[in-house]
């Protein structure tokens, strides 16, 4: 009777050596919990300059944050599920020729995200020409109260969705229940937005970057995702400009045709 042959890890023959720092890196902060600049060094045997280069990457992709003690602790993205949806990829190539448009138009920052349970996570950044501009979000995961795509979302949502959301038993194992005070915060601020017909973000989600965004609709009129315009602080004033939102709305609508034509539902 033959055996079960074992499967053997081998390094790769043309290994890159700093994609493996990355993903050790990755490894440490996930099975330790968290580490400081000179530990990561040292278990890499690697300079301090070359670790906090590796390191700055990681939290640029939202695979490690720094705490209040200067340590690095894994990020929202180490430890984001794969996603749920297939046809997450067939949005980014409907919607991908309107964000370029919408960017090129406002020569500012867009993305386009969607929503898994209270977390938006960005499928594509489409970035403006300025010289000082938001650089590239894809791949960040975000809480979808704080990011304006996500407030977006949250706010065309059923109320009675929204309540299991925060509200439930499985939010309380989630760790994403809300008590009385915040979950009333929440439920005014997508009244606003429900009211504007878009949402904002005035740096909750990061210093110095402000953010107008809106919801995408299925084919049956149902929050399907999102799309986002980032802006430095020092340029906030342009998502009050009328012509902003009205070239905001005006991509709204093409996108949502878009995506009613494609028959593509959450």
């Amino acid at each position: 009777m033959p055996t079960e042959k074992k499967q053997v890890y081998e390094r790769p023959r043309y290994a890159l050596s700093s994609v493996d720092h990355a993903l050790r890196i990755i490894q440490i902060l996930r099975d330790t919990g968290g580490a400081r600049l000179s530990d990561i060094a040292r278990e890499l045997d690697v300079s301090p300059s070359t670790a906090h280069r590796l390191l700055a990457m990681l939290v640029y992709r939202d695979f490690a944050i720094q705490d209040e003690s200067r340590a690095y602790v894994p990020g929202p993205s180490m430890g984001a599920a794969p996603s749920p949806f297939p046809w997450t990829r067939r949005l980014k190539q409907l919607l991908g020729p309107h964000l370029d448009l919408l960017a090129a138009r406002l020569d500012e920052t867009v993305s386009l995200m969607f929503r898994t349970g209270t977390r938006v996570r960005v499928l594509m950044t489409v970035e403006g020409g300025q010289l000082l501009r938001v650089g590239d979000r894809t791949g960040l995961v975000q809480d979808a109260r704080l990011a304006a795509g996500g407030k977006a979302i949250l706010a065309d949502l059923d109320p009675a969705f929204l309540e299991r959301l925060f509200r439930s038993q499985s939010a309380r194992f989630a760790g994403t229940y809300l008590g009385d005070a915040e979950f009333g915060r929440l439920t005014r601020t997508l009244e606003e937005t429900r009211q504007r017909g878009y949402a904002l973000n005035h740096e909750e989600t990061e210093p110095g970057v402000h953010v107008l965004g809106m919801a995408l609709h299925d084919a049956g009129g149902g929050p399907l995702a999102a799309f986002a315009v980032l802006v430095p602080s020092s340029r906030s004033a342009v998502l009050d400009d009328p012509t902003t939102l009205a070239m905001a709305r005006e991509a709204q609508a093409d996108m949502d045709l878009e995506i009613s034509a494609a028959g593509l539902e959450v």
